[in-house]
């Protein structure tokens, strides 16, 4: 799995909160814009379960007590199109589907910096994009194998 494990010293909102982030990363990689609280909150509030802004920031930060309305978990799964059980287990657990899902968002991402960085650095010499580039999959954890590596995109 690429994303870290649950470790033993993780704390349930903790988990809960890194389940979270992931969800939200995850909406964002399947090609939607990413999700607003206003957007969170106003399904909430129809479904019954109202959350304010401050305990939405707690539960994503993992800094308070840990969110047990299993109302408010379930919608929140509903939200996002995934298993109640994913938020509702406090395993840890990421679920194939996720972890394949998160795969995509780390690939769209890296994508993402490198278009940005070819049409920024336009005129550059070829031999300073490669040295960028390199440094860009370095720092992204992620160089490209294979005989691309020396030649600009």
């Amino acid at each position: 799995m690429t994303e870290p494990e649950a470790n033993s010293s993780e704390t349930p909102q903790g988990r809960l909160a890194r389940k979270l982030n992931l969800l939200l990363d995850l909406f964002e990689a399947k090609g939607k814009d990413p999700v607003t609280y206003r957007e969170i909150s106003h399904h909430m509030a129809q479904r019954g379960t109202p959350l304010s802004r401050s305990r939405w920031a707690y539960m994503r930060s993992g800094d308070s007590s840990l969110a047990t309305d299993e109302a408010l978990l379930r919608n929140l799964a509903e939200f996002f199109g995934v298993d109640p059980d994913y938020l509702l287990d406090d395993s840890g657990d990421v679920p194939q589907l996720v972890d394949a899902q998160f795969e995509l968002l780390r690939s769209l991402r890296e994508a993402r910096v490198r278009n940005f960085a070819a049409r920024q650095l336009q005129g550059i010499s070829p031999e300073t994009l490669v040295r960028l580039r390199k440094a860009i999959d370095e720092r992204l954890g992620g160089g490209q194998q294979g005989g691309k590596e020396d030649s600009p995109s």
